[in-house]
């Protein structure tokens, strides 16, 4: 795949402004649009047991989708409670979205019979085809992109698990969350996907729309990007991209998505042994690790690298309020984490607040005079994990200090009363100030209560680096879109 040409030190040739909306733009959106508000599904090849394909089936039932579910089944009559019909010709309603779970070769007929019938977009979760390296897997691909082109059908992979919306009830995994939220996904791995929207919710993270891509047969990872760009339920956009199609379309379509709400790429496929397994995945092809620098530096977009960063920057984004301050306050019960958090602050370019002289002596009368320190960061001592009271008032005085932009606290109590007392208040503390509260764990924090956190609008990470690094990253992505708003 040739992208070189994507590097420019102007705007590429033939770029538009975000503002600018051409045909094209409108039909692609109008069509997405109908894939993520289908009325009607119809699962194509469910099985009676429980198989991996029938996951689809109980997805779209666990979520609750409120239209017709229509099972295909060649002998069934009835799957599940619902009436099962032996091919997609047979459905006596209209169909807007198939699900096509038949082996690779004969997924063609029954695409056929989908064009026939009018079907807006099939998701094929089928593999067999580009990914496999093969000359018959490749012409297989192409004739299904033929067939569905012929109708104005759009096509979600193959080898992918297509879309997940908790508004219209759609899902391809049970027991997803069914309230909507402001994350939209780009994904070419279906199973990512699935562990991401499983564990999200303890991240505080709820989707607008997801999508699991595949191979990219016919609509590709810039398609959705343009697509959730301009969607007004989407606030924020995580992708995990594999390989890039259309290099240029691509760009133009991250470029416009990034004037108005942050591109959070997890880029894979950027070394041998990554490219080698990207292509052995979904086919994808790699690039140069050096062009993708500038596709990301010139595009706007938030480049991180694994799983925990990708999360980790999605609750930061969701979560963090706007026009971040760089001025931190830290309050930690250990002295090494105190220092250690200082460390992350400085590596990730951030301040120390100056802490005032009313903060320093308003603290002195609520922190022990031992083993502690009232500077910048502020070292409560261990005292502090059985009196939960220290860390509630410290945190308080230094919340309402002006000098400071955002307040992160590494704490934990000894007993499940204390941490619950601690998570309300320092939540309560976040909503009086009207500041960023940052909550950093110490090994032993019950789980549960970070989960409180974050369905409470407070971030709360595993360690004061990744903290740090996902504060820092929110504020450099703010300052860079108020900077191309003021140009």
């Amino acid at each position: 795949m040739k992208i070189d040409n994507l590097v420019f030190k102007n705007d590429p040739p033939g770029f538009q402004k975000a503002e600018s909306v051409d045909s094209e733009v409108t039909e692609l959106t109008e069509q997405l649009e109908a894939l993520f508000h289908p009325e009607s599904v119809a699962v194509v090849g469910v099985p009676r047991g429980m198989k991996t394909g029938k996951l689809f089936l109980l997805a779209l039932l666990d979520m609750g989708f409120p239209g017709p579910i229509y099972p295909v089944h060649p002998r069934a009559e009835e799957i599940d409670g619902l009436r099962a019909y032996p091919s997609v010709s047979a459905i006596p309603g209209p169909v807007d979205l198939a699900i096509v779970l038949v082996p690779h070769n004969g997924a063609l007929s029954v695409i056929r019979q989908c064009a026939a019938k009018g079907v807006k977009g099939a998701v094929l979760f089928t593999a067999g085809y580009k990914e496999t390296g093969t000359d018959e897997g490749r012409a297989l691909e192409e004739e299904l992109v033929d067939v569905a082109r012929s109708s104005g059908m759009r096509l979600i992979g193959p080898n992918c698990m297509g879309l997940y919306c908790p508004k219209t009830g759609l899902s391809f995994f049970p027991q997803l969350s069914k309230e909507p939220g402001p994350v939209g996904i780009i994904s070419h791995s279906g199973s990512l996907t699935n562990i991401l929207g499983r564990m999200a919710s303890q991240k505080g993270i709820r989707f607008s729309k997801v999508v699991s891509l595949g191979n990219e047969c016919d609509l590709t990872s810039a398609d959705f990007l343009m697509y959730l760009g301009r969607d007004p339920e989407t606030r924020l956009i995580g992708a995990y991209l594999e390989g890039i199609k259309n290099g240029p379309l691509f760009f133009k379509a991250l470029r416009n998505a990034s004037l108005t709400k942050p591109v959070i790429l997890w880029k894979l496929g950027m070394t041998r042994e990554g490219g080698r397994a990207a292509a052995s995945h979904t086919g994808a092809l790699s690039g140069s690790g050096d062009i993708w620098e500038g596709v990301v530096r010139q595009g706007g977009a938030v480049p991180v690298v694994g799983f925990e960063a990708w999360v980790d920057a999605m609750m930061g984004f969701a979560l963090l309020t706007s026009r971040l301050g760089d001025r931190m306050a830290i309050i930690s019960g250990p002295g090494g984490l105190a220092v250690s958090a200082a460390e992350a602050c400085g590596s990730a370019g951030l301040r120390m607040a100056e802490l005032s002289s009313k903060t320093r002596s308003s603290l002195a009368g609520i922190v022990p005079p031992t083993g502690t320190s009232l500077r910048n960061p502020v070292d409560v001592g261990l005292t502090a994990s059985l009196d939960m009271d220290i860390y509630i008032q410290s945190a308080r005085t230094i919340a309402a200090d002006p000098g400071v932009d955002a307040v992160v606290v590494v704490g934990i109590g000894l007993t499940p009363e204390t941490n619950l007392l601690y998570t309300e208040s320092m939540i309560r503390a976040r909503e009086d100030f009207q500041k960023p509260f940052v909550m950093v764990s110490i090994p032993g924090f019950e789980p549960g209560f970070a989960r409180t956190f974050c369905q409470a609008g407070v971030p709360f990470f595993e360690t004061a680096e990744r903290a740090m690094t996902t504060y820092s990253m929110v504020r450099r992505y703010q300052l860079w879109r108020k900077h191309m708003e003021d140009c």
